[in-house]
């Protein structure tokens, strides 16, 4: 829910931001009026959206997070504890967090009841007449005059050559229907009523209504005598945020300032063009985000060495390189298979001489292609290649090239590779989750295992050992391996004698089916957080 709250209210500031500095002050009220609307709404919604497509405009990550494992003198029994389970110190914020939120949204919607009672027994209690499609309210002993969907309330001690205009200006509100914006807001300021944002929006659209208003009344009416009307009268109105009051004290400047204002040239609605990268933009990174309770860790991905020598340096630009882009175009498939050419001696002629020196002289590259070039002009420059540079370069390239897993060139660096859990067909599982019908099901059930493995075999005595208090977070990076063994396990702790231990639990987790990629057991990596709590 916390997520949810802050994406729409980010959402909501970058297109408050628009509206304010490229909208605001043109004569486009029906335009500004739908923008408002729109992205209000919008962002409500956008971050549910989830579009398939643009899920590899960012880069695919090269780990999977398992759920956090909490473990010491907590007041449990010892059954297996998962993510949902765990009755964390933070998880009774939480409740609280979002109990204070449930109280203000009641409050909210009292409010609201007894606002929207003061304006009906406003409109009982005071003598009314059908005219045309809008129903009059003559408010007796009164100056004020506002609207309330087909409802045109008027004071009795309102002038009668100023209650024409006045009238106009409120049917317009009638007819197009604003007491639905204001209502719309309404709601939202008792579902988000912590949300400075809604006010503004809310505040924003009765402004852009009174715009509306005035540029229809004017119409009919002398310009003058209606500026005399906003600036004569006693402003006594009652300030309810969802009526359209005529006489709005703090708007009446703002109302003469835009009626004088010269209408804006068509051209500029080519701003409202600037909604399109930005809900673009939203889609790509709401449709990205990963909202499962086994979060992508970027935080530990593992990257090809930089150190050693230039041209393994240039190898670990190309590859972050496409991780960034996620994808890569057909140029640049080419260009990669060109370097496979290369490294592998596969059809190695003078025509691949040339093709490789045209692509280093070749200029407007993409920013792969260039990397990619930067390598090929390296390895001519060296001459040759040492082993490690090979070992890398088939690493890189085991993963760009087609049906790379299958390619006996590959062969040797098969076992070394480490598969993004994103693409890999088979994850790893525990002998007692084998026989689970998807990915999804074995991928929950192993981490239950793995949980409950840790909370069973990491050594509490060394609280007291090493005097810890509070809690403890242990982050802990492994590979399940190709031949379903740990390797590679490393940790990050407070304390040394933390990260030996949970190296030393995680390594005697029990042999698993290992992971498979096109029919091939894989290496995949994994990090786990360990919550180690001390009372």
């Amino acid at each position: 829910m916390l997520y949810y709250i802050l994406q729409t209210i980010a959402f909501q500031l970058f297109f408050l931001l628009i509206y304010d500095v490229f909208l605001k002050k043109e004569t486009f009220f029906n335009w500004n009026r739908a923008y408002l609307l729109i992205t209000a709404l919008g962002s409500l919604l956008l971050p549910f959206v989830k579009i398939e497509f643009f899920k590899g405009v960012v880069p695919e990550q090269f780990i999977i997070r398992l759920p956090e494992v909490i473990i010491g003198d907590v007041t449990s029994t010892t059954k297996n504890i998962s993510l949902t389970e765990i009755p964390l110190n933070e998880s009774s914020f939480v409740w609280h967090w979002e109990y204070l939120v449930y109280v203000g949204m009641i409050l909210a919607a009292l409010l609201f009841a007894y606002k929207m009672i003061k304006i009906s027994l406003l409109i009982y209690k005071n003598p009314k007449r059908w005219k045309d499609n809008v129903l009059l309210v003559n408010l007796i002993n009164s100056t004020s005059a506002f609207s309330f969907f087909h409802y045109i309330c008027i004071g009795q001690l309102i002038k009668e050559e100023d209650k024409s205009a006045i009238l106009k200006h409120e049917i317009v509100h009638v007819q197009q229907k604003h007491s639905l914006d204001l209502l719309f807001f309404e709601i939202l300021r008792i579902l988000f009523w912590f949300n400075p944002l809604v006010y503004m929006y809310q505040n924003k659209i009765s402004t852009l209504h009174e715009f509306i208003a005035d540029a229809n009344a004017i119409k009919h009416n002398d310009k003058n005598q209606y500026y005399e009307n906003l600036l004569s009268q006693v402003f006594d109105v009652k300030q309810f945020s969802f009526i359209n009051p005529f006489f709005k004290q703090s708007l009446i400047k703002k109302r003469i300032v835009m009626l004088n204002k010269s209408k804006s040239k068509q051209v500029k609605l080519v701003k409202y063009a600037l909604l399109i990268p930005i809900v673009f933009g939203i889609l790509i990174y709401t449709s990205s985000a990963q909202v499962d309770k086994a979060k992508l860790d970027t935080s530990v991905l593992k990257e090809i060495p930089s150190e050693g020598s230039l041209l393994i340096e240039k190898i670990s630009a190309v590859k972050k390189q496409i991780q960034k882009q996620g994808n890569v175009t057909d140029e640049e498939q080419e260009n990669l298979n060109l370097l496979y050419k290369v490294v592998s001696g596969e059809n190695f002629d003078a025509d691949l001489v040339k093709k490789v020196q045209k692509l280093i002289d070749k200029k407007d590259k993409s920013e792969l292609s260039q990397k990619v070039a930067d390598v090929m002009d390296q390895i001519q420059k060296q001459g040759n290649i040492s082993d490690d540079e090979e070992q890398k370069l088939k690493l890189l390239l085991l993963y760009t090239t087609e049906n790379g897993f299958n390619n006996p060139f590959f062969e040797d660096v098969i076992d070394l590779a480490e598969i993004p859990f994103g693409v890999i067909d088979e994850v790893p599982t525990f002998e007692e989750c084998k026989q689970l019908a998807t990915n999804k099901e074995k991928k929950d059930c192993t981490s239950t295992a793995i949980a409950s493995h840790i909370n069973k075999n990491f050594n509490t005595k060394l609280a007291k050992e090493l005097n810890l208090k509070g809690k403890q977070r242990i982050s802990v990076v492994f590979v399940i391996a190709n031949d379903g063994t740990i390797k590679s396990a490393k940790a990050r702790a407070p304390h040394p004698a933390l990260e030996a231990e949970a190296i030393r639990v995680v390594e005697s987790l029990p042999k698993m089916t290992p992971g498979k990629y096109n029919g091939k057991n894989v290496n995949v990596p994994y990090s786990l957080p360990i919550i180690f709590q001390v009372q």
